[in-house]
């Protein structure tokens, strides 16, 4: 069963984020500076764009023209040269890494700690986009992997988004979170 990524405000750009492996991580890559609705809106709109979303296609694309592609109004991202090359490179490595099969990072990953290191080991996913996809994976795609629940982040993720109340309400706190953060003086 697909599970349902209320990410976009879009039914038919939720339902191929859903339903695509490496849409999925290509809205995380692009989760940043951003809002999460646009964010994830991007790989529908990249592949509008493109007329398909394959990453050994997108990474042999001449950057030149990826750029334009993110550029095109509205553009993808706030950065979208930037944004571009992150994509290219992340795209890049699924393709060499795992065959052009963005799945099968999790679906050949021996426990959780494996599944975090494959992920660590992608362009544009640090630690904390890891450890939300791994979330995602683990409560809206049933991900059981030996080890899953070591790995899995103990608070509020998109993981437990499950409908658009629940992202305005994740919004909200991490929202609340920054600014708490911010009158400390601390940097978010």
């Amino acid at each position: 069963m697909t599970p349902t990524l209320p990410f976009t405000g879009n039914d038919s750009a939720d339902l191929f984020l859903s339903e695509d492996p490496l849409a999925l991580l290509i809205g995380f890559a692009l989760d940043q500076q951003v809002t999460v609705q646009k964010a994830f809106s991007g790989p529908w709109e990249l592949r509008t764009r493109l007329g398909h979303l394959d990453a050994r296609r997108i990474a042999e694309t001449d950057p030149a023209e990826l750029d334009r592609v993110f550029r095109e109004r509205p553009a993808i991202h706030r950065f979208p040269g930037s944004m571009a090359g992150k994509v290219a490179a992340l795209c890049a490595a699924i393709a060499e890494r795992y065959d052009n099969d963005a799945s099968r990072i999790w679906k050949d990953a021996k426990d959780g700690r494996d599944l975090e290191a494959r992920l660590l080991g992608l362009p544009g996913i640090g630690p904390m986009k890891a450890k939300t996809i791994l979330a995602v994976l683990g409560k809206r795609y049933a991900v059981a992997l030996p080890g899953m629940a070591d790995v899995m982040p103990k608070h509020p993720t998109l993981g437990d988004v499950d409908s658009a109340e629940a992202l305005a309400e994740y919004q909200a706190g991490k929202r609340a979170y920054k600014a708490s953060m911010r009158a400390q003086g601390k940097r978010v």
